[in-house]
Protein backbone atom coordinates (compact mmCIF):
# COMPACT_ATOMS: atom_id res chain seq x y z
CA UNK A 1 0.00 0.00 0.00
CA UNK A 2 2.96 2.45 0.93
CA UNK A 3 4.59 1.56 -2.15
CA UNK A 4 1.49 2.27 -4.48
CA UNK A 5 1.47 6.13 -2.29
CA UNK A 6 5.17 6.50 -3.21
CA UNK A 7 4.84 5.40 -6.62
CA UNK A 8 2.21 8.47 -7.45
CA UNK A 9 4.01 10.62 -5.53
CA UNK A 10 6.66 10.16 -7.40
CA UNK A 11 4.76 9.92 -10.94
CA UNK A 12 3.37 13.28 -10.08
CA UNK A 13 6.86 15.17 -9.64
CA UNK A 14 8.02 13.37 -13.00
CA UNK A 15 4.99 14.93 -14.73
CA UNK A 16 5.76 18.68 -13.02
CA UNK A 17 9.29 18.01 -14.30
CA UNK A 18 8.50 17.36 -17.77
CA UNK A 19 5.78 20.10 -17.98
CA UNK A 20 8.07 23.19 -16.83
CA UNK A 21 11.11 21.77 -19.72
CA UNK A 22 8.91 23.32 -22.10
CA UNK A 23 8.52 27.04 -20.76
CA UNK A 24 12.57 27.26 -19.39
CA UNK A 25 12.95 26.53 -23.17
CA UNK A 26 10.42 28.78 -24.49
CA UNK A 27 12.38 31.72 -22.11
CA UNK A 28 15.60 31.10 -23.58
CA UNK A 29 13.84 31.03 -27.36
CA UNK A 30 12.44 34.16 -26.30
CA UNK A 31 15.90 35.90 -25.36
CA UNK A 32 17.77 35.07 -28.30
CA UNK A 33 15.34 36.19 -30.38
CA UNK A 34 15.63 39.69 -28.19
CA UNK A 35 19.35 39.53 -28.44
CA UNK A 36 19.12 39.01 -32.05
CA UNK A 37 17.14 42.04 -32.81
CA UNK A 38 18.99 44.04 -30.60
CA UNK A 39 21.92 42.98 -32.54
CA UNK A 40 19.96 44.32 -36.10
CA UNK A 41 18.75 47.39 -34.82
CA UNK A 42 22.32 48.61 -33.89
CA UNK A 43 23.69 47.34 -37.31
CA UNK A 44 21.00 49.67 -39.06
CA UNK A 45 22.02 52.91 -37.04
CA UNK A 46 25.85 51.97 -37.62
CA UNK A 47 24.46 51.80 -41.22
CA UNK A 48 23.25 55.37 -40.82
CA UNK A 49 24.54 57.53 -38.38
CA UNK A 50 22.57 60.99 -36.99
CA UNK A 51 25.07 63.64 -36.27
CA UNK A 52 24.80 64.68 -32.73
CA UNK A 53 23.78 68.31 -34.11
CA UNK A 54 20.35 66.55 -35.67
CA UNK A 55 19.68 64.05 -32.45
CA UNK A 56 17.10 65.61 -30.62
CA UNK A 57 18.03 62.78 -28.58
CA UNK A 58 21.26 63.76 -27.97
CA UNK A 59 20.59 67.16 -27.69
CA UNK A 60 18.50 66.66 -24.79
CA UNK A 61 20.92 64.46 -23.23
CA UNK A 62 23.50 67.08 -23.51
CA UNK A 63 21.39 69.92 -21.97
CA UNK A 64 20.95 67.73 -18.76
CA UNK A 65 24.44 67.83 -18.06
CA UNK A 66 25.00 70.06 -15.67
CA UNK A 67 27.11 70.44 -12.48
CA UNK A 68 24.73 70.88 -9.08
CA UNK A 69 26.01 75.13 -9.42
CA UNK A 70 25.04 74.94 -13.45
CA UNK A 71 21.58 72.86 -12.23
CA UNK A 72 20.51 75.60 -9.82
CA UNK A 73 21.57 78.54 -12.57
CA UNK A 74 19.00 76.66 -14.87
CA UNK A 75 15.99 76.62 -12.39
CA UNK A 76 16.68 80.39 -11.76
CA UNK A 77 16.47 81.79 -14.97
CA UNK A 78 13.05 83.20 -16.47
CA UNK A 79 11.40 80.72 -18.74
CA UNK A 80 11.62 82.87 -22.72
CA UNK A 81 7.75 83.05 -23.92
CA UNK A 82 7.22 84.07 -27.77
CA UNK A 83 3.25 84.46 -28.20
CA UNK A 84 2.37 84.74 -31.90
CA UNK A 85 1.28 88.15 -32.78
CA UNK A 86 -2.46 87.89 -34.20
CA UNK A 87 -3.30 89.85 -36.83
CA UNK A 88 -5.60 92.81 -36.50
CA UNK A 89 -7.28 94.47 -38.82
CA UNK A 90 -7.55 98.74 -38.08
CA UNK A 91 -10.82 100.42 -38.94
CA UNK A 92 -10.63 103.55 -41.32
CA UNK A 93 -9.79 106.67 -39.37
CA UNK A 94 -11.80 109.38 -39.67
CA UNK A 95 -9.82 112.55 -38.10
CA UNK A 96 -12.32 114.96 -36.80
CA UNK A 97 -12.43 118.52 -37.70
CA UNK A 98 -10.07 121.09 -36.16
CA UNK A 99 -10.91 123.44 -33.63
CA UNK A 100 -9.66 126.56 -32.47
CA UNK A 101 -8.00 125.97 -28.94
CA UNK A 102 -8.77 121.99 -28.88
CA UNK A 103 -6.45 119.26 -29.78
CA UNK A 104 -6.78 116.51 -31.61
CA UNK A 105 -5.07 112.96 -30.34
CA UNK A 106 -3.54 112.64 -34.18
CA UNK A 107 -2.34 115.84 -33.41
CA UNK A 108 0.09 114.21 -31.10
CA UNK A 109 1.32 111.82 -33.43
CA UNK A 110 0.31 109.12 -31.20
CA UNK A 111 -0.17 105.40 -33.01
CA UNK A 112 -2.73 104.59 -35.66
CA UNK A 113 -3.91 101.68 -33.36
CA UNK A 114 -4.08 104.02 -30.09
CA UNK A 115 -6.12 106.18 -32.90
CA UNK A 116 -8.27 103.41 -33.90
CA UNK A 117 -9.46 102.65 -30.51
CA UNK A 118 -10.08 106.41 -29.19
CA UNK A 119 -12.36 106.67 -32.37
CA UNK A 120 -14.38 103.57 -31.59
CA UNK A 121 -14.31 105.47 -27.65
CA UNK A 122 -15.79 108.73 -29.00
CA UNK A 123 -12.86 110.41 -28.08
CA UNK A 124 -12.49 113.32 -30.14
CA UNK A 125 -9.93 116.08 -28.81
CA UNK A 126 -8.10 116.49 -25.65
CA UNK A 127 -8.99 117.09 -21.76
CA UNK A 128 -7.20 119.73 -20.31
CA UNK A 129 -5.02 116.94 -18.51
CA UNK A 130 -4.54 114.79 -21.47
CA UNK A 131 -3.63 118.03 -23.17
CA UNK A 132 -1.37 119.25 -21.04
CA UNK A 133 0.34 115.65 -19.89
CA UNK A 134 0.36 114.11 -23.14
CA UNK A 135 3.26 115.97 -24.66
CA UNK A 136 5.67 115.38 -21.94
CA UNK A 137 4.84 111.94 -21.28
CA UNK A 138 4.94 110.56 -24.93
CA UNK A 139 8.52 111.60 -24.48
CA UNK A 140 9.05 109.12 -21.63
CA UNK A 141 9.28 112.07 -19.07
CA UNK A 142 8.63 111.49 -15.75
CA UNK A 143 5.37 113.96 -14.74
CA UNK A 144 2.94 114.63 -11.61
CA UNK A 145 -0.22 115.82 -12.43
CA UNK A 146 -2.94 117.45 -10.13
CA UNK A 147 -6.80 117.56 -11.52
CA UNK A 148 -10.17 117.14 -9.95
CA UNK A 149 -12.12 113.60 -10.57
CA UNK A 150 -13.57 112.97 -13.79
CA UNK A 151 -11.09 114.83 -15.66
CA UNK A 152 -9.96 112.19 -18.28
CA UNK A 153 -6.35 111.26 -15.85
CA UNK A 154 -7.16 107.67 -16.56
CA UNK A 155 -6.72 107.92 -20.77
CA UNK A 156 -3.75 110.34 -20.24
CA UNK A 157 -1.48 107.57 -18.72
CA UNK A 158 -2.97 105.07 -21.02
CA UNK A 159 -2.71 106.61 -24.21
CA UNK A 160 1.41 107.54 -23.76
CA UNK A 161 1.95 103.95 -21.89
CA UNK A 162 0.57 101.91 -25.18
CA UNK A 163 2.10 104.19 -27.25
CA UNK A 164 5.62 103.78 -25.88
CA UNK A 165 5.03 99.86 -25.50
CA UNK A 166 3.92 99.95 -29.74
CA UNK A 167 6.42 101.55 -30.41
CA UNK A 168 9.35 99.35 -28.35
CA UNK A 169 8.36 95.92 -29.21
CA UNK A 170 10.41 93.30 -26.91
CA UNK A 171 12.45 90.59 -28.99
CA UNK A 172 12.18 88.10 -26.29
CA UNK A 173 9.64 87.84 -23.55
CA UNK A 174 9.91 86.61 -20.04
CA UNK A 175 7.47 84.83 -18.46
CA UNK A 176 5.85 86.49 -15.06
CA UNK A 177 7.67 89.63 -16.23
CA UNK A 178 5.84 93.04 -16.03
CA UNK A 179 6.25 96.23 -18.12
CA UNK A 180 3.99 98.70 -16.88
CA UNK A 181 2.88 98.84 -13.14
CA UNK A 182 -0.32 100.67 -12.52
CA UNK A 183 -0.96 100.82 -8.96
CA UNK A 184 -4.61 102.48 -7.38
CA UNK A 185 -5.77 102.29 -4.12
CA UNK A 186 -9.22 100.18 -4.50
CA UNK A 187 -10.61 97.18 -6.15
CA UNK A 188 -12.95 99.15 -8.01
CA UNK A 189 -11.14 102.25 -9.25
CA UNK A 190 -8.49 99.24 -10.33
CA UNK A 191 -10.77 97.25 -12.34
CA UNK A 192 -11.88 100.02 -14.27
CA UNK A 193 -8.55 101.52 -15.26
CA UNK A 194 -8.37 97.84 -16.36
CA UNK A 195 -11.22 98.25 -17.96
CA UNK A 196 -10.24 101.36 -19.90
CA UNK A 197 -7.01 99.53 -20.80
CA UNK A 198 -8.72 96.85 -22.29
CA UNK A 199 -10.44 99.53 -24.69
CA UNK A 200 -7.65 101.37 -26.05
CA UNK A 201 -5.76 98.28 -27.14
CA UNK A 202 -8.72 96.96 -28.57
CA UNK A 203 -6.70 96.61 -32.07
CA UNK A 204 -3.30 95.73 -30.24
CA UNK A 205 -1.60 92.05 -28.90
CA UNK A 206 -0.82 93.44 -25.26
CA UNK A 207 -1.77 91.38 -22.34
CA UNK A 208 -3.29 93.64 -19.55
CA UNK A 209 -3.91 92.04 -16.45
CA UNK A 210 -5.83 93.21 -13.53
CA UNK A 211 -4.50 91.57 -9.57
CA UNK A 212 -6.92 92.64 -6.54
CA UNK A 213 -7.92 90.91 -3.44
CA UNK A 214 -11.26 89.21 -3.47
CA UNK A 215 -11.31 87.70 -6.82
CA UNK A 216 -9.75 84.18 -8.24
CA UNK A 217 -5.98 84.27 -7.07
CA UNK A 218 -5.09 81.19 -8.87
CA UNK A 219 -6.97 82.63 -12.06
CA UNK A 220 -4.71 85.59 -11.94
CA UNK A 221 -1.60 83.67 -11.07
CA UNK A 222 -2.25 81.60 -14.29
CA UNK A 223 -2.72 85.03 -15.99
CA UNK A 224 0.56 86.68 -15.02
CA UNK A 225 2.48 83.43 -16.22
CA UNK A 226 3.48 84.79 -19.09
CA UNK A 227 4.86 88.26 -19.75
CA UNK A 228 2.17 91.12 -18.97
CA UNK A 229 2.92 94.38 -21.06
CA UNK A 230 0.25 96.41 -18.44
CA UNK A 231 -0.40 95.14 -15.40
CA UNK A 232 -2.98 97.22 -12.86
CA UNK A 233 -3.53 96.46 -9.12
CA UNK A 234 -3.73 97.21 -5.79
CA UNK A 235 -0.81 96.86 -3.47
CA UNK A 236 -1.80 94.23 -0.94
CA UNK A 237 -2.33 91.39 -3.84
CA UNK A 238 0.40 93.00 -5.60
CA UNK A 239 2.65 92.12 -3.05
CA UNK A 240 1.55 88.70 -2.55
CA UNK A 241 1.75 88.01 -6.15
CA UNK A 242 5.85 89.94 -5.68
CA UNK A 243 6.78 87.90 -2.93
CA UNK A 244 5.50 84.42 -4.59
CA UNK A 245 8.33 85.22 -7.46
CA UNK A 246 4.81 85.43 -9.78
CA UNK A 247 5.38 88.70 -10.62
CA UNK A 248 9.00 90.23 -11.08
CA UNK A 249 9.65 93.93 -11.61
CA UNK A 250 13.22 94.28 -12.33
CA UNK A 251 12.30 94.63 -15.51
CA UNK A 252 9.45 97.45 -15.59
CA UNK A 253 9.67 100.20 -17.95
CA UNK A 254 6.77 102.37 -16.64
CA UNK A 255 5.43 103.23 -13.01
CA UNK A 256 2.12 104.94 -12.84
CA UNK A 257 0.22 105.40 -9.13
CA UNK A 258 -3.44 106.91 -9.69
CA UNK A 259 -4.43 108.82 -6.70
CA UNK A 260 -1.81 109.16 -4.39
CA UNK A 261 -3.46 111.08 -2.04
CA UNK A 262 -6.12 108.64 -1.54
CA UNK A 263 -3.12 105.70 -0.83
CA UNK A 264 -1.56 107.63 2.10
CA UNK A 265 -5.17 108.15 3.30
CA UNK A 266 -5.57 104.77 3.18
CA UNK A 267 -2.41 103.49 4.31
CA UNK A 268 -1.31 102.17 1.80
CA UNK A 269 1.96 104.20 1.44
CA UNK A 270 4.63 101.32 3.20
CA UNK A 271 3.19 99.17 0.90
CA UNK A 272 3.64 100.83 -2.01
CA UNK A 273 7.35 101.23 -1.00
CA UNK A 274 8.47 97.84 -0.85
CA UNK A 275 7.05 97.21 -4.39
CA UNK A 276 8.69 100.53 -5.71
CA UNK A 277 12.10 99.43 -4.41
CA UNK A 278 11.85 95.96 -6.37
CA UNK A 279 11.51 98.58 -9.65
CA UNK A 280 14.24 99.93 -11.36
CA UNK A 281 16.06 103.24 -9.70
CA UNK A 282 14.35 106.45 -10.87
CA UNK A 283 15.83 107.94 -14.20
CA UNK A 284 16.01 103.91 -15.53
CA UNK A 285 12.10 104.15 -15.50
CA UNK A 286 9.21 106.63 -16.07
CA UNK A 287 7.33 106.96 -13.18
CA UNK A 288 4.05 109.28 -13.76
CA UNK A 289 2.31 110.35 -10.44
CA UNK A 290 -1.62 111.37 -10.47
CA UNK A 291 -3.19 112.68 -7.35
CA UNK A 292 -6.16 115.69 -6.68
CA UNK A 293 -4.30 117.16 -3.93
CA UNK A 294 -0.56 117.54 -3.17
CA UNK A 295 0.51 118.30 0.40
CA UNK A 296 3.87 117.98 1.69
CA UNK A 297 4.00 113.94 2.57
CA UNK A 298 3.43 113.42 -1.06
CA UNK A 299 5.74 115.61 -2.29
CA UNK A 300 8.07 114.00 -0.20
CA UNK A 301 7.50 110.63 -2.47
CA UNK A 302 7.85 112.77 -5.57
CA UNK A 303 11.43 113.73 -4.33
CA UNK A 304 12.53 110.27 -4.17
CA UNK A 305 10.29 108.22 -6.47
CA UNK A 306 10.42 110.72 -9.87
CA UNK A 307 13.35 111.89 -11.55
CA UNK A 308 13.78 115.31 -12.88
CA UNK A 309 9.39 115.41 -13.38
CA UNK A 310 7.18 117.47 -15.42
CA UNK A 311 4.64 118.97 -13.20
CA UNK A 312 1.37 119.90 -14.56
CA UNK A 313 -1.82 121.59 -12.50
CA UNK A 314 -5.47 121.84 -14.09
CA UNK A 315 -6.46 125.09 -12.29
CA UNK A 316 -9.70 125.72 -11.68
CA UNK A 317 -11.75 128.18 -10.10
CA UNK A 318 -13.60 125.69 -7.45
CA UNK A 319 -12.61 122.19 -6.55
CA UNK A 320 -15.92 120.82 -7.77
CA UNK A 321 -16.55 120.90 -11.39
CA UNK A 322 -19.33 123.93 -12.07
CA UNK A 323 -21.39 121.03 -14.02
CA UNK A 324 -22.66 119.93 -10.61
CA UNK A 325 -25.55 121.52 -8.95
CA UNK A 326 -25.44 121.56 -5.18
CA UNK A 327 -28.29 121.35 -3.07
CA UNK A 328 -28.25 121.13 0.91
CA UNK A 329 -31.08 120.05 3.08
CA UNK A 330 -31.83 120.29 6.26
CA UNK A 331 -34.02 117.45 7.35
CA UNK A 332 -34.70 115.76 10.31
CA UNK A 333 -32.59 112.08 10.92
CA UNK A 334 -36.07 110.75 11.19
CA UNK A 335 -37.48 112.73 7.99
CA UNK A 336 -34.40 111.68 5.58
CA UNK A 337 -35.93 108.59 3.91
CA UNK A 338 -39.02 109.92 3.35
CA UNK A 339 -37.15 113.01 1.22
CA UNK A 340 -34.88 110.23 -0.53
CA UNK A 341 -38.39 108.77 -1.86
CA UNK A 342 -39.33 111.92 -3.19
CA UNK A 343 -36.48 113.11 -4.61
CA UNK A 344 -36.35 109.27 -6.65
CA UNK A 345 -40.37 109.76 -7.59
CA UNK A 346 -40.21 113.56 -8.43
CA UNK A 347 -36.93 114.37 -9.81
CA UNK A 348 -36.19 113.10 -12.48
CA UNK A 349 -33.59 110.27 -11.84
CA UNK A 350 -31.98 108.12 -14.25
CA UNK A 351 -28.77 106.82 -12.34
CA UNK A 352 -28.40 107.66 -8.62
CA UNK A 353 -25.62 107.07 -6.00
CA UNK A 354 -26.67 107.25 -2.12
CA UNK A 355 -23.86 107.47 0.43
CA UNK A 356 -23.49 106.54 3.91
CA UNK A 357 -21.22 106.39 6.41
CA UNK A 358 -22.05 103.01 7.45
CA UNK A 359 -22.72 99.38 6.67
CA UNK A 360 -25.67 98.56 8.79
CA UNK A 361 -26.90 102.14 7.72
CA UNK A 362 -26.52 101.03 3.85
CA UNK A 363 -27.92 97.30 4.72
CA UNK A 364 -31.00 98.79 6.45
CA UNK A 365 -31.74 101.60 3.49
CA UNK A 366 -31.62 99.60 0.84
CA UNK A 367 -34.24 96.99 2.58
CA UNK A 368 -36.41 99.93 3.26
CA UNK A 369 -36.17 100.96 -0.33
CA UNK A 370 -36.91 97.03 -1.67
CA UNK A 371 -39.77 97.33 0.37
CA UNK A 372 -41.71 100.11 -1.39
CA UNK A 373 -39.85 98.70 -5.25
CA UNK A 374 -37.09 101.12 -6.09
CA UNK A 375 -34.83 98.95 -8.32
CA UNK A 376 -31.78 99.22 -6.07
CA UNK A 377 -28.62 96.91 -4.67
CA UNK A 378 -25.58 98.16 -1.97
CA UNK A 379 -21.78 98.30 -2.05
CA UNK A 380 -19.50 97.95 0.95
CA UNK A 381 -16.91 96.53 2.40
CA UNK A 382 -18.74 93.42 2.87
CA UNK A 383 -19.83 92.51 -0.62
CA UNK A 384 -17.68 90.02 -1.93
CA UNK A 385 -15.85 91.05 -5.57
CA UNK A 386 -17.47 89.31 -7.20
CA UNK A 387 -20.96 90.54 -6.67
CA UNK A 388 -19.54 93.87 -6.93
CA UNK A 389 -18.49 93.32 -10.34
CA UNK A 390 -22.04 92.48 -11.19
CA UNK A 391 -23.84 95.49 -9.31
CA UNK A 392 -21.53 97.79 -11.19
CA UNK A 393 -22.20 96.51 -14.23
CA UNK A 394 -25.95 96.20 -14.08
CA UNK A 395 -25.53 100.09 -12.30
CA UNK A 396 -23.37 100.49 -15.91
CA UNK A 397 -26.22 98.64 -18.30
CA UNK A 398 -28.98 100.44 -16.45
CA UNK A 399 -30.83 97.55 -14.99
CA UNK A 400 -30.12 99.05 -12.04
CA UNK A 401 -31.17 102.29 -11.03
CA UNK A 402 -29.86 103.21 -7.25
CA UNK A 403 -26.95 101.75 -5.62
CA UNK A 404 -26.77 102.37 -1.30
CA UNK A 405 -22.75 102.30 -0.88
CA UNK A 406 -20.72 103.17 1.71
CA UNK A 407 -16.90 105.39 0.81
CA UNK A 408 -15.76 101.84 -0.47
CA UNK A 409 -16.97 103.15 -4.09
CA UNK A 410 -16.54 106.88 -3.71
CA UNK A 411 -13.68 106.22 -6.16
CA UNK A 412 -14.03 103.01 -7.49
CA UNK A 413 -17.25 104.20 -9.31
CA UNK A 414 -16.69 105.40 -13.16
CA UNK A 415 -19.97 105.31 -14.47
CA UNK A 416 -21.10 108.01 -17.52
CA UNK A 417 -24.87 109.18 -16.81
CA UNK A 418 -25.18 109.57 -13.18
CA UNK A 419 -27.72 111.77 -12.70
CA UNK A 420 -27.50 112.46 -8.88
CA UNK A 421 -25.48 111.77 -6.14
CA UNK A 422 -27.41 111.77 -2.65
CA UNK A 423 -25.58 112.22 0.68
CA UNK A 424 -27.80 110.41 3.23
CA UNK A 425 -25.21 111.11 5.58
CA UNK A 426 -22.97 113.83 5.48
CA UNK A 427 -19.28 112.34 5.31
CA UNK A 428 -16.94 112.35 8.29
CA UNK A 429 -14.08 113.49 6.07
CA UNK A 430 -14.27 116.90 4.16
CA UNK A 431 -11.89 115.15 1.68
CA UNK A 432 -14.73 112.34 0.95
CA UNK A 433 -17.50 114.59 -0.02
CA UNK A 434 -15.49 115.46 -3.27
CA UNK A 435 -15.21 112.24 -4.72
CA UNK A 436 -18.70 111.18 -3.65
CA UNK A 437 -20.29 114.15 -5.44
CA UNK A 438 -17.63 113.34 -8.44
CA UNK A 439 -19.58 110.63 -9.48
CA UNK A 440 -21.43 112.54 -11.07
CA UNK A 441 -21.42 115.61 -13.39
CA UNK A 442 -18.66 113.48 -15.72
CA UNK A 443 -17.33 113.68 -19.03
CA UNK A 444 -18.98 116.87 -19.94
CA UNK A 445 -22.60 115.83 -18.43
CA UNK A 446 -24.53 117.92 -15.81
CA UNK A 447 -24.92 116.23 -12.33
CA UNK A 448 -27.12 117.33 -9.14
CA UNK A 449 -25.97 116.36 -5.55
CA UNK A 450 -28.25 116.99 -2.78
CA UNK A 451 -26.74 116.28 0.94
CA UNK A 452 -29.57 115.89 3.74
CA UNK A 453 -27.99 117.84 7.04
CA UNK A 454 -29.58 116.19 9.79
CA UNK A 455 -28.29 117.54 13.40
CA UNK A 456 -25.59 115.26 13.16
CA UNK A 457 -24.28 115.92 9.73
CA UNK A 458 -24.56 119.88 10.33
CA UNK A 459 -21.27 119.44 12.94
CA UNK A 460 -19.20 118.86 9.69
CA UNK A 461 -20.11 121.98 7.75
CA UNK A 462 -17.31 124.25 8.42
CA UNK A 463 -14.77 122.03 8.01
CA UNK A 464 -16.95 121.04 4.42
CA UNK A 465 -16.76 125.07 3.94
CA UNK A 466 -13.13 125.31 4.57
CA UNK A 467 -12.49 122.31 1.72
CA UNK A 468 -14.63 124.18 -0.68
CA UNK A 469 -13.35 127.65 -0.11
CA UNK A 470 -17.19 129.04 0.56
CA UNK A 471 -19.90 129.09 3.08
CA UNK A 472 -22.58 126.58 2.74
CA UNK A 473 -26.18 127.52 2.59
CA UNK A 474 -28.91 125.14 3.54
CA UNK A 475 -32.60 125.17 2.72
CA UNK A 476 -35.57 123.72 4.35
CA UNK A 477 -37.39 121.01 2.14
CA UNK A 478 -41.05 121.49 0.66
CA UNK A 479 -43.28 119.94 3.12
CA UNK A 480 -44.58 117.47 0.37
CA UNK A 481 -40.95 116.18 0.59
CA UNK A 482 -41.06 115.54 4.59
CA UNK A 483 -44.51 113.65 3.97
Amino acid sequence: MLSFFKKKLLGKKKKKLTQSVPDHEAREKKQKIEIIKKSETSKEENKSPVPPSQNKTFEKRKKIHHTPNQREEVKRTPAVHNEPQKKIELPKITLPPEKEGETRFCDLNVDNKILAACQSLEFQYCTPIQKKALPHTLKGLDLTGKAQTGTGKTAAFLISTIHHLLNNPLQNKINGSCRTLILAPTRELALQIHKDALALTKYTNLHSVVAVGGMNYEKQKEQLARQTDILVGTPGRLIDFVRNNIVKLHKTEILIIDEADRMLDMGFIPDVRKLVYKLPPAGERQTLFFSATFNQKILNLVSSWLHNPVSIEIESDTIVSELIDQIFYSVPADKKLNCLKWIMKNDNVSRMLVFVNRKDTALHLTSKLKKININCDMLSGDVQQKKRIRILEQFRSGSLQVIVATDVAARGIHVDDVSHVVNYDLPYESADYIHRIGRTGRAGQTGKSISLLCEYGSFMIPELEKELGHAISSVQPPEDMLK
